[in-house]
């Protein structure tokens, strides 16, 4: 848990093993000051469900545009960082889908970027609007997260068996698309789309985006230590061509430079981290 003198709190929340392959974990955060907290949330490939129950959130892109959260919402899959601002009084619960879950529960494509919907618009009913109700009427997060566990299970439909191959491929640097097709002979093409379709990002967006949080992590390492960053270290283990390639990546994922992200990076949060 992290706390600005009692005035901010936030923690991740562990899924049961039987989930697992659903949701990376729960994450919790509310602002109990009178002031208005803002925070950046860096890009986790990852859609989100948020609950909100106390005063509205918003969240702010990089055009700066504002997004009122009310009482639930659907994000993502969150491919760029954003800001967000949690008023006195907010208090947030976020479920993180993992890869294809989204797909699993609502059986059509990821919303693109940073779009939002609510998500009794998915399913053409009003379920979630009533399981809200029922989630504000209990206090223990943790007994939130059990009753939003147990509302799910009905709606969960079974792994696509291709989706499986590739949520499980873990061959190192070769290319996942490429040797799923090889492995049930079918085209690349076909992998690709049923890529996109199930988990709302291809598998080349994928790799660019875990190049880019492996960056990320050493800069963390380094900027916790008394170590000074090594920006030529960092472009060799994280297999970048040269320095300008990794400004880029920077610049597209959350819209600065490395330096400034190694000034700013306590007040940037990881949905992978919590």
């Amino acid at each position: 848990m992290s706390t600005d003198q009692e005035t901010y709190q936030s923690y991740r929340i562990p899924v049961p093993e039987e989930f697992e392959t659903v949701f990376s974990h729960f994450y919790f955060a509310a602002n109990t000051s009178k002031n208005t907290i803002t925070k950046t949330l860096l890009p986790s490939f990852q859609t989100m469900m948020v609950f909100n129950f106390g005063t509205p959130a918003l969240l702010i892109s990089k055009e700066k545009a504002k997004i009122s959260i009310g009482n639930c919402l659907v994000l993502g899959p969150v491919k760029q960082a954003f800001s967000y601002t949690l008023l006195p009084g907010t208090q947030l619960l976020i479920a993180n889908f993992k890869a294809d879950a989204f797909y699993r529960f609502f059986g059509r494509p990821h919303l693109s970027g940073h779009q939002t919907m609510d998500p009794d618009e998915l399913l053409l009913d009003n379920c979630f609007h009533y399981l809200w109700q029922q989630l504000n009427e209990i206090d223990d997060v943790a007994e939130k997260v059990k009753f939003i566990l147990n509302f799910c299970k009905p709606y969960l439909r079974s792994q696509d068996d291709v989706a499986a191959l590739l949520f499980h491929f873990q061959s190192g640097p070769l290319n996942p698309v490429k040797s799923v097709a090889e492995q049930i002979g079918h085209s690349e093409r076909n992998i690709q789309l049923i890529h996109k379709k199930h988990f709302g990002f291809s598998a080349k967006e994928l790799s660019r985006y875990e190049r880019f949080i492996k960056a990320i992590g050493f800069i963390q390492q380094l900027a916790s230590s008394t170590e000074k960053v090594n920006w030529f270290e960092i472009i060799e283990e994280c297999g970048y061509y040269d320095q300008s390639q990794l400004i880029h990546d920077f610049k597209h994922f959350i819209n600065t430079s490395p330096k400034k992200f190694l000034k700013f990076q306590r007040d940037v949060c990881r949905a992978s981290d919590g």
